[in-house]
């Protein structure tokens, strides 16, 4: 590059084609003096209009694109930290290098620009308005060139500094304001939509190591275009927002910082369980035979972005910004999931489905799609059924039918499931009928949640010794010395996963781990925070100790437990583990293993059989693909979070009651008057959950019946229904008193 290039000499400046910081300082001072921006708007159209004038410009190995500027001294030490924390790590001497040793030299996703001598001529430019004009019209323009760049050219594979435009495109602060959001934004989402996934990768990997204020920038500036565009537009069944090219194009791109702001955080991608695949069958299925092996396709989606990158979301502890950060209501409200589920399952290849990227959604919205997938297989078991049964002339079993006696809940489903599972796996996925021998009644999701909570009851019952439960937490974990054979937790596994196909949510108290291990990853020491909370603090005080290690803690490689009757157990973490002392160079080998023994080794046995179970329901559902571990136990015990507003807008009322009615409204208020134990102590008593449905309990449709006139009986209630039966008692004090006592003395649905 020569002088003239960097330091044009020509007050026109038309000799300029590309851009340095130095030389934008130049053309700056110069306008300045003369108080006319005409050279400069010239030269920033004629650069930021075209591709290779981008590539060339800002370039690392420039000389002196940063020395020697008064005009962009940093305001303090602290900005130069920041700086410094900002820039994409470069390997040293990389910049002395011709072109192509450098790209050898260079991390994957190094890029040549300069970022931080961009930002500093983005903050002089972009105060001065006819600059501001510039951009957007030279982005309008550069757009449509680079879009056949990408369309025909390879230009990214042949150029890997082609990135270069998208980099510095991408650092305009400004690109969120109006000017920007009518065209020129949503051609550039449309283009950068358009990168290989290999591009897109050295993307989210460069913009993975910016500060929080710079990815949450870009994360903002998609999210308002794709806000902006869907209030701006109106949409039906026919008209889809799945077809508007600049929603689709900027979620594309959200998902690139998406990604990024998962790398930038707290990663975990080592630990993973081990998956036990079934192998591949060379027999054709009757779903191929039909055609349709595309909607029922085993095996999880795996999305390319994801496999290049080599990251999952589940891979996440804490990204740099938080997942709820990504999800756009705007979105969500018009999105029609029946169409988006088709396009996901069947049409991936022709149409956008926002399920692909399920960041955006929240769980609601992906709970509908859930729903559709589950329903669309109950109705293909149903078909299959009954083809099986016209060939075969044998009665057809349309539906997954448990016939239980009551006091034998648990080994009558036991035995069914079990047959079920080793015989014809594929009925688990049939719909759920229950039926209680000797009684009457027709299962219409009453008799099945009901079916649900005996079991649970005598599952998790203490005195079975299956799991252990912790007093303080309120949480249950595997007993690592249950006496239990495999098979019971098989079935609690069956049980939760039907529960989800099903759409029944259960009461049940797991810490986060156990959803984690279901996704597919292990436990860690941070996992004890909440499984097994004084451990935790214990191991956490031991990385933390400043003494002498060894000396004050006399701690060795053989820890001591209780088995299932108060026995002490004692365990080496590693071979001959009572002759190593811990010490601080070998601590947290020692926590890393103890948790490693706590909650996978010690429990793998009963946590398999756990896994298998809800795999047999759940192992051809998207569940994996669209839901993050906490998402998934969202789905099957419900959200903490109670709003009595929705409950009482939705609740239906019965044998005689209206809304209208004084006890309804004397219930009303005793209800909002109450504490938030004894909300849920009222929600456990009425539906035998302490949480609401996800979206809330506005989704819960609770009946209030009237059961007599005024009396001293207390209210009853069948769970099964989400019914309360009130008697219409005389006084507001009354019912207030009738009604704490009922709930406070009831015991899972012993108020039958």
């Amino acid at each position: 590059m020569s002088d003239t290039d960097v330091c044009p000499t020509k007050e026109d400046f038309s000799d300029v084609r590309y851009l340095t910081e130095k030389s934008v300082c130049t053309i700056l001072t110069s306008c300045e003096e003369t108080g006319d921006y005409s050279a400069l708007i010239r030269v920033i159209g004629r650069v930021f209009s075209n591709a290779d004038a981008l590539i060339k410009s800002f370039r690392k190995d420039e000389p002196n694109t940063t020395k020697n500027l008064d005009s962009f001294k940093p305001t303090d030490d602290n900005d130069k930290h920041e700086k410094q924390r900002e820039r994409p790590s470069e390997k040293p001497g990389a910049a002395a290098l011709p072109d192509e040793a450098r790209d050898e030299a260079l991390d994957p996703c190094e890029v040549t620009v300069d970022i931080d001598a961009v930002r500093r001529v983005y903050d002089r430019l972009l105060n001065i308005d006819q600059v501001e004009a510039a951009l957007v019209n030279a982005l309008v323009y550069l757009t449509p060139n680079m879009d056949l760049d990408l369309e025909y050219l390879d230009v990214c594979e042949t150029n890997p500094d082609y990135l270069n435009t998208v980099v510095i495109v991408m650092e305009n602060s400004n690109l969120h304001s109006p000017e920007y959001l009518e065209v020129a934004l949503p051609q550039f989402c449309k283009v950068m939509s358009k990168l290989p996934v290999a591009a897109v990768a050295r993307l989210s990997k460069l913009w993975s190591r910016y500060s929080l204020p710079h990815i949450r920038r870009m994360m903002e500036t998609f999210q308002q275009l794709i806000t902006y565009t869907v209030v701006s537009n109106e949409y039906d069944a026919e008209n889809l927002v799945n077809d508007d090219g600049t929603v689709v194009a900027a979620t594309k791109c959200l998902k690139v910082v998406f990604y990024a702001s998962i790398l930038g955080g707290d990663v975990d991608v080592e630990l993973n369980e081990d998956e036990d695949d079934d192998e591949d069958s060379d027999e054709l299925t009757l779903h191929e035979l039909l055609g349709e092996e595309r909607l029922y396709k085993k095996g999880p989606r795996v999305d390319p972005l994801e496999k290049e990158l080599g990251v999952r979301p589940v891979d996440s502890r804490k990204p740099l910004l938080p997942f709820e950060d990504f999800i756009n209501e705007s979105l969500n409200d018009v999105v029609e999931m029946d169409k988006d589920f088709t396009f996901f399952k069947v049409d991936a290849e022709t149409k956008f489905s926002f399920q692909s990227c399920p960041f955006i959604l929240n769980i609601i919205t992906k709970n509908q799609g859930l729903y559709y997938d589950n329903r669309i297989r109950m109705y293909s078991e149903r078909r299959l059924t009954a083809l099986y049964s016209m060939v075969q002339g044998q009665q057809p079993n349309p539906y997954l039918k448990l016939k239980v006696r009551r006091d034998h809940i648990i080994d009558d489903a036991l035995v069914r499931l079990e047959m079920i599972s080793m015989e014809n796996p594929s009925d688990l996925k049939k719909q759920l009928f229950v039926e209680f021998e000797g009684e009457q009644g027709v299962d219409e999701g009453g008799v099945s949640k009901e079916f649900f909570q005996l079991v649970l009851e005598e599952i998790f019952n203490p005195d079975i010794g299956m799991f252990t439960y912790d007093d303080d937490t309120k949480l249950f974990w595997f007993n690592s010395s249950s006496l239990e054979n495999e098979a019971q937790y098989t079935l609690i596994g069956i049980v939760l996963g039907l529960a989800i196909y099903n759409n029944c949510i259960l009461d049940v108290h797991f810490p986060m781990v156990v959803y984690r291990k279901l996704m597919g990853k292990k436990g860690t020491y941070l996992d004890l925070s909440d499984s097994h909370p004084v451990l935790y603090q214990s191991l956490k005080e031991l990385l933390e100790y400043t003494g002498n290690v060894e000396e004050d803690m006399m701690l060795t490689f053989q820890i001591s437990h209780t088995d299932l009757f108060g026995n002490p157990v004692l365990h080496d973490l590693k071979e001959q583990g009572d002759q190593i002392p811990v010490s601080k160079d070998n601590r947290q080998e020692f926590v890393d293993l103890y948790a490693e023994y706590i909650l996978n080794k010690s429990v793998d046995r009963q946590f398999r059989a756990f896994k298998k179970g809800f795999l047999m329901v759940t192992n051809e559902s998207p569940m994996k693909y669209l839901f993050r571990p906490e998402e998934v136990e969202l789905l099957i015990c419900g959200s903490r979070k109670l709003d009595f507003e929705a409950l009482e807008k939705t609740t239906e009322y019965d044998g005689g009651y209206s809304k209208d009615s004084q006890i309804i409204k004397d219930f009303w208020e005793t209800i909002h008057s109450f504490g938030e134990e004894q909300k849920r102590l009222f929600l456990q008593f009425t539906t035998g959950t302490d949480r609401a449905p996800v979206g809330g309990l506005g989704k819960l449709k609770m009946i209030i019946a009237k059961n007599g006139s005024d009396t001293d009986r207390l209210p009853t209630s069948h769970t099964c229904f989400n019914a309360l039966l009130l008697p219409e008692y005389s006084s507001k004090d009354k019912l207030r008193e009738r009604l704490l006592k009922a709930i406070t003395y009831a015991k899972g649905f012993g108020m039958l």
